[in-house]
């Protein structure tokens, strides 16, 4: 892919999920401080765990796109923001996970490259897995030779 190249298509997380997750790290802040009572164990508890909720959310806004494609193969996000290229002789398998639990199905979007496996849920690329599964399979289809 050349640099200045745009993706075909890419996936990215709701706009809404940094959002909601920021904010809630500021409840918790709040509510640690409201309930604390004298007690220092409560607030440092609640900012740790919205420290924790914050730098969730600070990944979302810092690299929100999870999975792009493009004729040449597929890049997806690899640690807390850093991209990796897999080129579509590296893709092993591109396939939907099912589970169900407690009468609730749970898709994960499964992208095997040999030494590495990446998992995208719902709420990482904001449409369906199995409907990106599709629109992979595609691009990888139009891209063999």
């Amino acid at each position: 892919m050349h640099p200045q190249s745009p993706p075909a298509r890419q996936w990215r997380v709701p706009v809404i999920l940094p959002v909601a997750k920021l904010a809630g790290a500021l409840v918790l802040v709040a509510l640690g401080l409201l309930f604390a009572g004298g007690d220092r164990v409560q607030p440092v508890l609640a900012g740790l765990a919205a420290v924790g909720l914050a730098g969730w959310g600070l990944r979302d806004l810092v690299a929100p796109v999870r999975l792009a494609v493009d004729p040449e193969g597929i890049t997806v996000i690899q640690g807390f923001a850093g991209r990796r290229r897999l080129p579509w002789p590296a893709v092993e398998a591109i396939r939907v996970e099912r589970r169900t639990r407690r009468g609730l199905t749970a898709e994960t979007l499964e992208i095997d490259a040999g030494e590495s496996l990446h998992l995208f849920g719902r709420y990482d690329l904001n449409a369906p897995p199995e409907e990106v599964a599709e629109a992979l399979r595609a691009a990888r289809a139009a891209a063999a030779p």
